[in-house]
C-alpha cells in the first residue's frame, strides 16, 4: 500500500508552495520544437514542452540554471532567480554544429563510425545490465489524430460520435502517470497512480510507460507492428544489417559526443534508418532519432519514429529522460498520426524492495486512478495541454454525460440499429438498448439457411440476447441467452433448445453455463464441418461430410479461474440419441463417379447406431506457470507467461443412471505454447495424448475422433488434420498421441526475394501426426504463405498414412495481420 501513496503523493509534493516558469522552445526561425527536453542543472528533475513548444516547471523560490535540450540541436542553459512571482524563459536553440576537423577519411578507407560503433557494442551488455535495480516516475500522454477519413467503410457511415464532421480531429487522447519498479533480469511493475481518458470517465488509459532500450539486441514494439521485433543498431550482429557514416562531434558539458547516420544495408529487414549519438570514450547512448518504414517490414503502421534522450544522473549512470513515439498511418482512406511522449522523473537506484513485493501482478491501477478531479491533473501534469486538447476533454466529456440521458440513448439506438442488407444477409445484425446495457444479436442469412443430405433444405435460427449486470467499464457480470429454432424441410422435423450462462466472479472470470432441449449435431461432438461449408460440398461436389443424428439432452457446465494461471471446470450432460438417415439426394450437378454416402462414417460401421442414451460427466484444468496479469479494480486481466499451457480432462459415462446405456472412462493431456524466437519468427505447438481406461459401453460419439477435413477452407491449424478423413481413424484404444507443429517465419527468407519481398506474404510451414499404434498412423506436412493481402493464408499439404503416400491438396484460411485467425 506504500507504494501506492507514493505513486500517487510524488507528483503532488513537488508542486506545493511552489513558483512556475515557463516559456517556448523553439528553433533559430522561430518555429517550435515539439517534446523539447527541459531539466534543472545538476538534478534530474524537469519537464518536456508540449506539441507547440511550450512547458512549464514549478519550482521552489531560489536561482537556477534551465537546460533545454532537442535531439539534433544544441543545448542551451538559462538562469533565473525566482522571488515569489512566476518567471517566463524562452529557449531559441541552433542546429548542432559537428566538427570534423581531427577526422581524415582516406578513400578506401574505413568510416570512422564502424570503430566507434564496435566500441558501443562492447559496452552495450554493460549499460543494458549496469543497474540491477531501479524505480522510477513516469508520466505519458498519448494522442492520435486524423488528417482524413472516408465518408463510409464496408458499406457503414463512418461516425466518431462526436458530432463533428470536419476530417480533422483527436480520436484518441489520455493521460497517465505511474510508478516504474525494475529488478534484472526479468521483474516489471508498474503502478498507475492516475489515469484519464478523453470522453471515458470509467476508462483507463493507454499506460506505455517502458522504456524502448537500444542496449536490447532485439526491440520488441507493440505486439502487430513486427511479431520478429527490430534489430538495434548496436546489437551484436548489428555491423551485418547496417551502414554507418561518421557526421561529427559535438561537446556537452565537455563531453564529446559522435553523431552517427544508420542505414540498414537491405531492405525489407526489421532495421531502424536515422541516427544514434555516442558519447566518446565510454560509448553510451547519449540521444537516438530513428526511424521504422513499410520497408522496415512494419505491419499496420507506415511509419513509426522515435526520439529518446539522456542525461547524467550522475557520473557512472546515465539515465532516459524522455521517450516520443510518433506513429502515422495510412490504410483504407484512414489518414492519422499521433504522439505518445513519455516523461520520467525521480529516479531511484537503490530502491528497497520487500521480498515479495514483485508477484505475478505486472501491472495495478489503483482504486482511484481513474477519478482524479481536474485540479489534480492541473497540477501534476508536467506537460502543457495545447488548447485543442483542453477543448476535446471538455466536449468529450459533456457528450459522455449526453450519452447517459435515456433519451440521448434511446436516439442513438434509433439511428445505429437500422437493418442492413449486408447485416441481414452477409455479417448478421445487432440491435443494441444501451441505457439496458442489453444487445440482442442476429445470425446472418447464409448461416441461418443451409442444406444437408438428412435435413434437406434446414433454416437454423440462433439469435442471443446479452445483457451486462454492471454499470462501467469494468463489469464482471454478465448473462446470454441463446435459444435455437431448427427446421428440416425434408425430414420435416422440428427441433429447438436453449443455452444460457452467467458470467461473474470479483478477482478471476468464472462462469456457468446451463442448455437444454431437442437439437441436430455431429457424431463427433466437436461438429468439425462447419454448415455453409457442408452445403457447397454437398450440393457442388456430392461430399456429405456431415454425420448427423438429433438429441435431446440437459448439460450444465462451470469453469472458475483460480488465480496463479489456473482454470478449473466440470460439465454433466444427459443425451437421448435418435438416428437420422438420408432423406434427399439433391445436388447442382452430377458427378458420374461420386454419390452421397450413407448418414453414418461408413469407415466404422456398415449401419447406423441403435437409440440409445448417455450419461457423462468431465472435470478438467488449465494451467499456464508464471501467468501474469493486469490488475484494474476488482478484476484480474491474465497476460500469459513465457511457459507452455497445460490441460488434463477426465470423462466418465456412467451406466443405468437416467437410463444411461453407456459405460466408459477416458483421458487426455495437452501442452501447448506458442514461442516468440523474434528474429526466427514464431513457432507454435500443440501436443496431446490421452485414451480410454474402460470400454464396457462406447458408441460411435464416445470415440476418440481426429478432426479431419474434406473441405478446400482450412479447419483449426492447431487442432486438426487438414487432409485427413473425419471418421476413418476414429478409435477407442487405451492410449494415442498427437502433435501439431508450426513454424511462422513472419518475413524471414521471404524478405530476401526481389520483388515478391514487398507484398510482405510470410512463409509457414509445419506438420501434423498421429499415432494410435502401427497399423493407425498418420503424418501430413504442409508449407504455404499467410499475411496474403494482410487476411489470408493458403497451404499445400502432402499426408502419409501408415508410412504410404496418402492424400495431397490445398487449403485456404484466414490468417493475416488483419485477421489474425484461429489456431485452436
Amino acid at each position: 500500500m506504500k507504494y501506492i501513496l507514493c505513486a500517487s503523493c510524488l507528483f503532488l509534493t513537488q508542486f506545493l508552495f511552489a513558483n512556475r516558469i515557463s516559456g517556448l522552445v523553439t528553433d533559430s526561425k522561430g518555429k517550435p520544437l515539439p517534446f523539447a527536453s527541459i531539466t534543472v542543472k545538476g538534478t534530474t528533475r524537469g519537464t518536456t514542452a508540449n506539441n507547440e513548444g511550450k512547458y512549464f516547471i514549478d519550482i521552489d523560490p531560489g536561482t537556477y540554471t534551465l537546460v533545454a535540450q532537442y535531439v539534433s540541436y544544441q543545448r542551451l542553459e538559462r538562469t533565473v532567480t525566482l522571488t515569489d512571482a512566476n518567471a517566463t524563459i524562452n529557449f531559441e536553440l541552433q542546429l548542432q554544429q559537428l566538427s570534423l576537423a581531427e577526422v581524415v577519411v582516406k578513400a578506401g578507407a574505413e568510416d570512422p563510425a564502424y570503430e566507434i560503433i564496435r566500441n558501443a557494442i562492447k559496452k552495450r551488455s554493460y549499460y543494458l545490465n549496469q543497474l540491477k535495480e531501479f524505480r522510477f516516475n513516469v508520466y505519458t500522454k498519448g494522442q492520435m489524430r486524423m488528417r482524413d477519413f472516408p465518408k463510409k467503410f464496408m458499406g457503414q457511415k463512418v461516425d466518431f460520435g462526436d458530432g463533428d464532421t470536419s476530417k480533422k480531429k483527436i480520436i484518441y487522447l489520455s493521460e497517465t502517470i505511474s510508478t516504474v519498479s525494475v529488478q534484472k533480469p526479468d521483474k516489471v511493475k508498474i503502478v498507475v497512480a492516475s489515469s484519464k481518458v478523453s470522453g471515458r470517465s470509467d476508462g483507463f488509459g493507454l499506460s506505455a510507460p517502458q522504456v524502448f532500450s537500444f542496449y536490447e539486441n532485439n526491440i520488441k514494439i507493440g505486439t502487430n507492428l513486427n511479431p520478429r521485433g527490430f534489430i538495434s543498431p548496436i546489437s551484436n550482429n548489428a555491423l551485418n544489417y547496417y551502414k554507418y557514416k561518421y557526421e561529427g562531434s559535438f561537446f556537452e558539458e565537455g563531453v564529446e559526443i559522435n553523431r552517427i547516420k544508420v542505414t540498414p544495408k537491405r531492405k525489407f529487414e526489421p532495421l531502424f534508418s536515422g541516427y544514434i549519438n555516442i558519447t566518446e570514450n565510454d560509448w553510451r547512448i547519449h540521444s537516438v532519432q530513428l526511424q521504422l518504414t513499410k520497408e522496415s517490414q512494419m505491419e499496420l503502421v507506415d511509419t513509426l519514429r522515435i526520439e529518446q534522450l539522456y542525461i547524467p544522473f550522475n557520473k557512472e549512470v546515465w539515465l532516459i529522460k524522455s521517450q516520443v513515439i510518433y506513429p502515422a498511418i495510412k490504410m483504407f482512406g484512414f489518414d492519422a498520426y499521433g504522439s505518445f511522449v513519455n516523461v520520467y522523473s525521480e529516479f531511484d537506484i537503490e530502491p528497497k524492495f520487500g521480498k515479495k513485493y514483485f508477484d505475478n501482478v505486472i501491472m495495478t491501477y489503483t482504486d482511484s486512478a481513474n477519478k482524479k478531479p481536474l485540479s489534480f491533473w492541473d497540477k501534476a501534469r508536467p506537460v502543457q495541454l495545447q488548447p485543442d486538447e483542453v477543448r476535446d476533454y471538455e466536449k468529450k466529456d459533456s457528450i459522455e454525460l449526453q450519452q447517459k440521458d435515456p433519451r440521448y440513448l434511446d436516439s442513438v439506438d434509433r439511428k445505429n440499429n437500422k437493418v442492413s442488407f449486408t447485416g441481414l444477409v452477409v455479417t448478421g445484425e445487432n440491435f443494441s438498448r444501451r441505457k439496458n446495457r442489453e444487445n440482442y444479436a442476429i445470425n446472418p442469412l447464409i448461416d441461418i439457411v443451409n442444406f444437408n443430405t438428412v435435413e434437406g433444405l434446414v433454416v437454423n435460427f440462433t439469435p442471443t440476447y446479452f445483457k451486462r449486470l454492471d454499470s462501467g467499464n469494468i463489469s464482471r457480470r454478465s448473462i446470454f441467452i441463446r435459444p435455437t429454432l431448427r427446421y428440416g424441410f425434408n425430414n420435416k422435423h422440428f427441433n429447438a433448445s436453449l443455452n444460457a450462462g452467467y458470467n461473474f466472479g470479483k478477482k478471476y472470470f468464472n462462469s456457468i453455463n446451463i442448455a437444454a432441449g431437442k437439437r441436430v449435431q455431429q457424431i463427433n461432438n466437436a461438429n468439425p464441418v462447419p454448415d455453409r461449408n457442408n452445403t457447397f460440398a454437398s450440393l457442388i461436389w456430392e461430399n456429405n461430410f456431415s454425420k448427423l443424428y438429433e438429441n435431446w439432452f440437459g448439460r450444465i457446465a462451470f469453469n472458475k479461474g483460480l488465480g496463479e494461471g489456473i482454470t478449473a471446470g466440470f460439465s454433466i450432460q444427459y443425451q437421448d440419441r435418435l438416428p437420422l438417415e438420408n432423406t434427399t439426394n439433391y445436388k447442382w450437378r452430377e458427378l458420374s463417379k461420386r454419390d452421397y454416402t450413407p448418414n453414418y462414417p461408413i469407415e466404422l460401421v456398415s449401419e447406423n447406431f441403435k437409440r440409445h442414451q448417455a450419461f457423462i460427466t468431465s472435470v478438467g484444468v488449465n494451467w499456464q506457470p508464471g501467468s501474469q496479469y493486469i490488475q484494474i479494480p476488482g478484476r484480474k486481466i491474465n497476460t500469459g507467461s513465457k511457459y507452455p499451457t497445460l490441460g488434463a480432462t477426465y470423462t466418465v459415462a456412467l451406466k443405468n443412471i437416467l437410463g444411461s446405456d453407456v459405460n466408459y472412462a477416458k483421458w487426455r493431456f495437452t501442452i501447448s505454447d506458442n514461442l516468440n524466437l523474434r528474429l526466427g519468427g514464431r513457432f507454435s505447438y500443440r501436443f496431446a495424448m490421452g485414451g480410454f481406461t474402460n470400454t464396457d459401453s462406447v458408441q460411435l460419439q464416445d470415440y476418440t475422433h481426429f478432426n479431419g477435413n474434406g473441405l478446400i477452407m482450412a479447419a483449426p491449424y492447431l487442432n486438426s488434420f487438414q487432409v485427413a478423413p473425419y471418421y476413418k481413424y476414429s478409435n477407442t484404444e487405451k492410449f494415442y498421441t498427437t502433435l501439431h507443429v508450426e513454424h511462422h517465419f513472419n518475413g524471414l527468407l521471404t524478405n530476401k526475394i526481389p520483388g515478391f519481398r514487398a507484398l510482405n506474404w510470410h512463409l509457414v510451414a509445419g506438420a501434423n501426426s498421429f499415432y494410435v499404434n502401427k497399423n493407425n498412423t498418420y503424418f501430413e506436412a504442409f508449407a504455404g504463405f499467410e499475411n496474403i493481402f494482410k487476411i489470408l493464408r493458403v497451404d499445400f499439404i502432402q499426408a502419409w498414412q501408415s508410412g504410404r503416400r496418402g492424400t495431397t491438396g490445398i487449403r485456404v484460411g484466414f490468417k493475416g495481420v488483419l485477421t489474425g485467425g484461429n489456431d485452436d
